[in-house]
Order: structure tokens, then C-alpha cells, then sequence
């Protein structure tokens, strides 16, 4: 991720390095709005399976390579899962070394928890939220409840929890 003074001073260094301004200003520019379209200056939560809630999904593609990835499965008729969203949209603003992703267990149409959706069939999710976290390595450290104490940690070092 590049930050923004990083970018700043990359940029001004440009500028007085190379006669021709204009067009410096012109080539920043354009890389200041590419990355900013790019999401690079601020961490979203990304919907993995948007359009798509419920089908089966393999999470590999899904893993960030050098960051650690926090997989959450969850449903919109999940009244835990709803409350979190905000805070993991925070908490991927704050961690940049995070990334975020959701994956909807609900089929389209379905009310309720879909619990027969092939995706909650494949990874035999019986509660929501379920967490899967992924080491910036792609290696599993854990999940479902094994997860939860982590995620916990996260949000209560990001100052999105109360401490114990």
C-alpha cells in the first residue's frame, strides 16, 4: 500500500528532478487518480461473492498475497453479522496489512439463514458470522471458533471493541 505522504514526496521529487513540469504534473496526476481509483490510499471490505451469494467458492483466489486475509462468511439475516460490517470496514482502514473479504452465505431470494447453501455446505458453517484468517502466506491459522478470538484481538486493538 502506498501512503499518501510517500506519494506526496515521490511526486515533488519528480518535479524538481526533471525540467519539463507540465507534463510531471500531468503524469502525476494521473498516477495520484490511479491509485486512488485503486483503493490503494484506504482498505475497503471487499464483497467476494457479490451477485453470487451462496454458491460454492473457493477461497484461495481470495487470500492476499503478503497481507493477512480475513475471510467473513456471513448472512444478512444474521443480526451479529450486520452490527460487525461498519466495524470491519473500519478495522480495514485502520490495518493495513489486512485485507477483508465477505462472502454473503445466503442464496438470492432465501429468508433467513440459508444453512443449505452450497457454500455453507462446503465449509459446513453452522453459525454465523464464521471466520476463516489466512496468514500473509496463504496458510489457514484458523477458523470458526478457533478464528474468533483473533478477529476479537483485532477489533479490540483497533479501539472498535472494548477490552475486557
Amino acid at each position: 500500500m502506498i501512503d499518501k505522504r510517500q506519494l506526496w514526496h515521490y511526486v515533488n521529487s519528480m518535479m524538481h528532478s526533471m525540467q519539463s513540469g507540465g507534463r510531471v504534473l500531468a503524469l502525476a496526476a494521473l498516477l495520484v487518480l490511479g491509485l486512488s481509483v485503486a483503493g490503494a490510499w484506504g482498505q475497503t471490505v471487499m464483497e467476494a461473492n457479490a451477485g453470487n451469494g451462496g454458491a460454492a467458492l473457493d477461497v484461495k483466489p481470495l487470500l492476499v498475497k503478503g497481507k493477512t486475509t480475513l475471510i467473513d462468511f456471513y448472512s444478512p439475516a444474521c443480526p451479529p453479522c450486520v452490527r460487525l460490517a461498519p466495524l470491519f470496514e473500519q478495522l480495514a482502514a485502520k490495518r493495513p496489512d489486512l485485507a477483508i473479504k465477505k462472502v454473503n452465505i445466503n442464496r438470492p431470494g432465501t429468508q433467513g439463514i440459508d444453512w443449505a447453501s452450497p457454500v455453507a455446505q462446503q465449509y459446513k458453517i453452522r453459525h454465523v458470522p464464521y471466520f476463516m484468517v489466512f496468514s500473509p502466506s496463504g496458510k489457514l491459522m484458523g477458523q470458526g471458533k478457533d478464528a474468533l478470538p483473533q478477529v476479537q484481538r483485532w477489533l479490540q486493538e483497533a479501539g472498535l471493541l472494548p477490552r475486557p
